[in-house]
């Protein structure tokens, strides 16, 4: 009745009727309107449901700021048609939850990353190794942790993710590299490294066995005067010429029976040996051939050293401009006790065929006789 009234209005309400028409037509305008808001997608959100946040999107989309308030536009998903989409509750739930930022164990590309070691100095003590760790480590392509972690020895139980975390951050180009010497001599370190990666590059330097074991004599006697003497510590029965290969520093040097379990599991070909003689007369030539083994170009030169004869063994300029050499500690170059001369003959007889045999299986003659 209200239609048939307004359309048959009479001359006398002409105003009247058409600022009825007018509003009711206003109304229903504004009605399909704010229905078209609410369930259909606009220029700026994707508020399809009624429940749905709305968002705007960002500088990808358009070169829009966000606003203060406004959350970014989550990437298309299924429509709520599809199956397995969720329902506009779970959307809505989804959207208001805090997003963690995604775990980074990486690292950034230009910070590098924390790797586990491609390759290792794993022997021996007091043959040379800390000198050869500080002699590479000068070159960029080598990034080299500078404590000795123990860990195929003393900490293998920490895991893995316990020895990578200790390692230096390294670029793609770098090769990260550890020194423990005392893995050369321990029995489960050669399965275990191989267990990590069976590409492990193995670095040993070995020395004269016999001023090695003087050598090692001399540190531990700075730390503990109070041991017996070398002489007493050598032999169980010096006149039969019965060697104590139960003490470590005389036991060290029978490189031949330590590397039979090397050679259990790596071939001869990964693992290279470092002349600790050499590394004093001719730093640079080892060093060389250390750089050729990593697959990496020869940057460390004889440029790099300078010999210092109060110490009697070269110290390492960082680069070929550096005028100050920077030497080894105060513990590196002690100088040694004195040992009676039989004794030292004694030894020499004794190690003779290890060394003999250690020669043949390296393919090097060391020159130690």
């Amino acid at each position: 009745m209200a239609y048939r009234v307004l359309g048959r209005a009479g001359p006398a309400q002409p105003r009247r009727a058409r600022r009825l028409l007018f509003a009711f037509t206003l109304s229903l305008s504004c009605t399909y309107l704010c229905y078209s808001l609410l369930c259909c997608c606009d220029d700026l959100g994707q508020s399809r449901l009624l429940s749905a946040p709305r968002c705007l999107r960002g500088p990808g989309a358009g070169g829009q700021k966000l606003l203060p308030k406004s959350r970014p536009c989550d990437p298309p998903g299924p429509t709520p048609s599809a199956p397995g989409a969720p329902s506009a509750l779970a959307a809505a739930a989804a959207a208001s939850a805090p997003r963690l930022p995604a775990a980074n164990h990486s690292g950034s590309a230009r910070m590098g990353t924390k790797r586990l070691p491609q390759a290792l100095i794993v022997g021996v003590k007091k043959g040379g190794t800390r000198a050869v760790l500080e002699f590479i480590r000068v070159h960029p392509d080598v990034r080299a942790l500078g404590t000795e972690p123990h860990f195929f020895d003393r900490n293998y139980g920490r895991g893995l993710d316990w020895y990578r975390s200790l390692m230096p951050r390294t670029l793609e180009s770098q090769i990260t590299l550890e020194k423990t010497p005392s893995y050369f001599v321990t029995q489960e370190a050669p399965r275990r490294i191989f267990n990590m990666s069976r590409d492990t590059k193995l670095i040993v330097v070995v020395r004269n066995p016999v001023t090695r074991a003087i050598s090692d004599y001399t540190q531990t006697l700075s730390k503990k005067p109070d041991i017996p003497t070398f002489e007493g510590l050598s032999f169980r029965n010096r006149t039969l010429g019965q060697v104590d290969v139960s003490w470590s520093a005389i036991r060290i040097g029978m490189y031949a029976l330590h590397l039979e379990s090397w050679l259990r599991y790596f071939p001869l070909a990964q693992i290279h040996f470092v002349s600790g003689e050499r590394l004093i007369t001719d730093p640079a030539g080892e060093l060389g051939r250390v750089q050729d083994f990593l697959g990496i170009k020869r940057f460390i030169t004889d440029k790099h050293f300078y010999f210092n004869k109060t110490k009697g063994f070269p110290c390492l300029r960082k680069t070929e401009s550096s005028l100050l050499p920077r030497c080894l500690g105060k513990s590196k170059g002690r100088t040694h006790v004195q040992i009676d001369p039989e004794v030292i003959d004694q030894l020499r007889e004794f190690y003779r065929p290890y060394n003999i045999k250690f020669y043949e299986t390296v393919g090097q003659d060391f020159r130690w006789e």
